[in-house]
Parts: structure tokens; C-alpha cells; sequence
């Protein structure tokens, strides 16, 4: 099975409560009955407007949050295939190992109570590594994503936006997991160090063998890292196909006006901006089918 994740019929609603006795009158659909494939070696974009539901997904699917149904099957790398979603506390702490999160904010994502060398070494901590070994490990990471092994005694605050994201990487890396589900790892970060925290993911995923679901709303960092995109709409994936063919030629009015708000920088080419009639869809609406922006020449319904 060359496939290290397929997920199958994914939902994950909230309920909505009012009233004094809480009584649920409702249901907000933040991923609604989402399937797709995730390759070994891979980077999958997951792309979409605020709300749409990407970040959710990607808790979902290292059961961050529990889903409310559907199958999230993994295989761990020792070929195994387990199905994340139906694993008890205790397997599920066994299989962390195998798969991590970089989170959006580097500031906010890190503990300002430990230094460094702790907050990289937890997961191993977690998994009942011994201190020695954690620490020979901590030291390893650092020189790897570029960090001063000096300073592993440090404290967050006393580092940059990058290097508390490249701090975020590290611990990340500290189980040697196969799949990271990177959610929006460069967008609080400056234009320059983004690059810089690019191609470091890039050659991290060459020379560990990873496998990411890398989530984020600016198309032009999806186009330059991603191997295929979805694009995600009120909870629904509506359209998941080769970056290039994406890019060059979208099927779905929705991916249609996302590339077109994607400002140019040459400012003689001009795009006629595309843009979608009618309200948006509301996720927490039983009718939120007849708001989807029509498909149009699609050639699969995912």
C-alpha cells in the first residue's frame, strides 16, 4: 500500500446549545463526510478560507479532537494499519509517536515556563525515554533545523518568531514520526523568514522520508511546497488534484476565484477577478447544500 493515510467519510460537528438546560437545537458541520489519500513521501495542501474547516480537519486526523464519525486509517512504520479514530487512550499514546503537529503560532504554542531543551525533548519524555537519551536526542535536532545547541537552556522569549518555529519543528522531529499535518507553519511569520522555514521543511521531508498534510490559506506557499492540493469549502473538500494541473487549470468556481484574489506582483498583468454570486454557505445550516457555489465540469464528485 503505497498510501500512508486515507481518511474515509470524515465528520466532525459541534453541537449548538441554548437555553438554560443547554439543549442542543443544532449542529455546526466544521468537516462534513470528508474522504481523500494521503501518498508516502507527499505533501498534500489543504486550502480554503478562514472557517472552512482545515484546521479542524487536521486535529481530526491526529485525534487532537475526537471526530464524530468516519475512519482515519494510518500506516505506521512498521506497516500496520490502524484506524486512529477507533484506538483506545492507551494505543492512541503508543501511536504518537508516529505522527505530529507543527502549529500556526510559534509564540503561542510554546511554553514560556520551559527552556528547550524540555519543551523538544516532552514527546520523548512522554514515550518513557530515558534523560540521558533525551538530551543526546534534543542536541541532534537542533543542529538539524538549525538551531544553537548553546542555547537549549533557554527560554521561548528569548528567541525570533523563526527560531521558535524551527523550536516547533524540532519537537515535531523528536519521535521520528513519518506523517506531520503542518497547520499554516509560516503565515505569522515575515515574508523572508517564511522562505527560509520553507525550504527547511522541504529538505527535512527529503532526508527523513516525511509525509506532510500542510494546511494553509496563501495559495502562492501551497504552489511552491505541495505535490497536490484539496481545496476545502464550508467542511467539504470540492476539489483535489496535481498542484500543476490545479493551478493551471481549476475545475471548481470556488478554486476559480481563490487563484483569482491571488495578488500579482507584476502589476501590467492584469486577471479579470472572479467573483462567486450569491451568500456564502453556513455551516451550521441543514440547507447549507443549496448555497454550494454550483461544480462545473468536475471529473469526480469527491
Amino acid at each position: 500500500m503505497d498510501n500512508i493515510l486515507q481518511v474515509r467519510s470524515l465528520k466532525k460537528y459541534f453541537p449548538i446549545e441554548k437555553g438554560f438546560f443547554r439543549r442542543v437545537v443544532g449542529h455546526v458541520k466544521a468537516v462534513d463526510d470528508v474522504s481523500f489519500e494521503l501518498r508516502a513521501g507527499e505533501v498534500l495542501g489543504l486550502v480554503g478560507e478562514s472557517g472552512c474547516g482545515k484546521t479542524t480537519l487536521g486535529r481530526c486526523v491526529l485525534r487532537a479532537v475526537n471526530a464524530t464519525s468516519g475512519q482515519i486509517l494510518l500506516r505506521t512504520r512498521s506497516g500496520e494499519v490502524l484506524d486512529i479514530n477507533r484506538l483506545d487512550k492507551r494505543e492512541l499514546q503508543a501511536l504518537r509517536k508516529e505522527m505530529h503537529m507543527v502549529f500556526q503560532d510559534p509564540f503561542s504554542s510554546l511554553s514560556p515556563r520551559m527552556t528547550v531543551m524540555d519543551i523538544i525533548g516532552e514527546p520523548l519524555w512522554a514515550q518513557g525515554v530515558p534523560r540521558k537519551q533525551i538530551e543526546e536526542r534534543v542536541k541532534e535536532l537542533a543542529a538539524l533545523v538549525g538551531l544553537n545547541a548553546g542555547h537549549l537552556n533557554r527560554y521561548p522569549n528569548a528567541f525570533s518568531g523563526g527560531q521558535r518555529q524551527r523550536i516547533g519543528i524540532a519537537r515535531a522531529l523528536a519521535t521520528n514520526p513519518a506523517f506531520i499535518v503542518a497547520d499554516e507553519p509560516v503565515s505569522a511569520l515575515d515574508v523572508s523568514i517564511q522562505a527560509q522555514i520553507l525550504n527547511l521543511l522541504q529538505e527535512l521531508q527529503e532526508e527523513l522520508n516525511l509525509t506532510y498534510l500542510f494546511i494553509a490559506h496563501d495559495l502562492s506557499v501551497v504552489e511552491h511546497i505541495a505535490d497536490r492540493v484539496a481545496v476545502m469549502y464550508v467542511g467539504r473538500i470540492v476539489e483535489l488534484r496535481e498542484t500543476e494541473d490545479l493551478y493551471l487549470n481549476p475545475k471548481h468556481p470556488y478554486t476559480e476565484a481563490l487563484l483569482s484574489a491571488v495578488p500579482k506582483p507584476d502589476q501590467r498583468i492584469q486577471v479579470e477577478p472572479n467573483i462567486l454570486t450569491g451568500k456564502a454557505a453556513n455551516p451550521a445550516s441543514t440547507a447549507a447544500d443549496k448555497n454550494f457555489p454550483p461544480r462545473r465540469n468536475l471529473d469526480t464528485d469527491i
